[in-house]
């Protein structure tokens, strides 16, 4: 099978590192890849947010399969032109993708189809952003309405930042505040059928113990020790198969990954967000896990024919990702810098490049993945530390506590 697999980031690397060692896929092409990705299969140039360019890229690459990783391209509706060609594709159609798109279109989706989620207002101007913030009180839950590339949320107990937070977003939802951990978990589905795979817990704010903004993800673990026995079926039956269904129904079938986002809270378990992809950083280490074939999953689910896959089977142990990032981020983040380190098996590119002599060089927030795996939480934890210890970046930066006690 000839796989082109669309991104750039860490969960494309995840993803191309799973393909590369599968014995259904021949050929693997990356689009644009980066340097990580360029040891796995061949990279080649394209504008992954032009739906015309992927779709003849995936003609000329006589893809058997096409893998769009980032949300951008798919709220662009690429998945939507590579389908015109008659090839299969593993992502969502462009109005499928408005789930994570539109964080008002994913709370409609809810409604209609029962899903247990926070009580929000989507507003208009800064009367209504005013009435929202005083209604559900703090701490302040503010979502930009559109991509944000994981940061387009604030949680405070600050109601000026809330506001101006607010203000700043061309559409914006405002939320009650859900209480309790938070779980994520990625169902495969080809638009009937789901597959649920292992669910992970990440870490969001950019500081030890929740501290400091928002970011895409600064780790993660799986398998959660920690989580009833249930949780995972109670997902599908609460949560993802109704908004599958509620989807299906509307003549927009979902086929790909719908990430569920969700708060165990003292009232039950409620849907935080919804998207459209793999999430970054928890699919690193779920991959590191997954012993079923990758290609013939996503095969399947692109052809619709999830019903006759089976159960995915998965190794025993645990598995962490620590993120290092450049410094400065999530905020102004300096580039540019040489990054050391990042040959260390485990090790996943998530914003490198080669600068004209060759050299790897740090050009986005969240620069490497480091993926331990071990008996347990705890041991896997301990791996992934050490190879975040032999990363060097000239003020790189990662969180102490990913999976701390467990």
């Amino acid at each position: 099978m000839r796989v082109l697999l669309i991104g750039s980031g860490g969960r494309e690397h995840a993803i191309a590192a799973a393909l590369a060692q599968d014995v259904s896929v021949d050929t693997l092409v990356c689009a644009p890849g980066n340097p990580g990705m360029a040891e796995l299969g061949e990279c080649v140039p394209v504008n992954m947010n032009d739906p015309t360019a992927v779709a003849g890229l995936a003609v000329t690459s006589a893809a058997d399969l096409v893998i769009v990783g980032p949300e951008a391209p798919l709220v662009a509706g690429v998945a939507d032109a590579v389908r015109a060609k008659g090839i299969p594709v593993y992502g969502p159609g462009r109005e499928a993708a408005r789930i994570e798109g539109s964080k008002a279109f994913a709370k409609e989706i809810m409604a209609a189809a029962g899903v247990p989620t926070a009580a929000a207002r989507s507003c208009r101007d800064q009367k209504e952003i005013e009435a929202a913030l005083d209604e559900f009180g703090a701490p302040y839950v503010v979502k930009d309405d559109g991509l944000a590339a994981g940061k387009g949320v604030i949680v405070t107990e600050d109601r000026d930042a809330a506001l101006a937070h607010a203000l700043g977003c061309e559409r914006v939802v405002i939320e009650e505040y859900l209480d309790g951990p938070e779980v994520s978990l990625f169902v495969v589905s080809d638009g009937e059928t789901a597959r649920p795979m292992l669910p992970a817990q990440d870490f969001k704010r950019v500081g030890d113990g929740g501290t400091g903004p928002n970011t895409g993800g600064m780790g993660a673990y799986t398998p959660l020790p920690w989580a009833p026995d249930d949780l995972v079926s109670e997902i599908m039956t609460r949560v993802a198969e109704p908004t599958l269904a509620e989807l299906a129904g509307r003549g927009t079938p979902f086929i790909g990954t719908l990430y569920c986002g969700l708060a165990l809270t003292s009232k039950g378990l409620k849907v935080v967000e919804f998207n459209a992809r793999f999430g970054d950083p928890e699919i690193q280490p779920i991959l590191a896990l997954l012993e079923s074939s990758l290609g013939e999953l996503l095969y399947a689910a692109a052809n619709g024919k999830l019903a006759g896959f089976g159960p995915l089977w998965w190794r025993e142990g645990a598995a962490v990702c620590v993120v290092v990032a450049n410094e400065g981020y999530p905020e102004e983040t300096i580039t540019g810098r040489p990054v050391y380190g990042a040959d260390q098996e485990g090790v996943l590119h998530a914003g490198t490049a080669l600068d004209a002599t060759g050299q790897l060089i740090a050009t986005g927030g969240r620069v490497l993945n480091c993926i331990g795996t071990g008996a347990s939480v705890a041991q896997a934890r301990q791996e992934a530390y050490m190879l975040a210890e032999g990363v060097k970046i000239e003020g790189c930066h990662f969180r102490g506590d990913i999976a701390a006690g467990l």
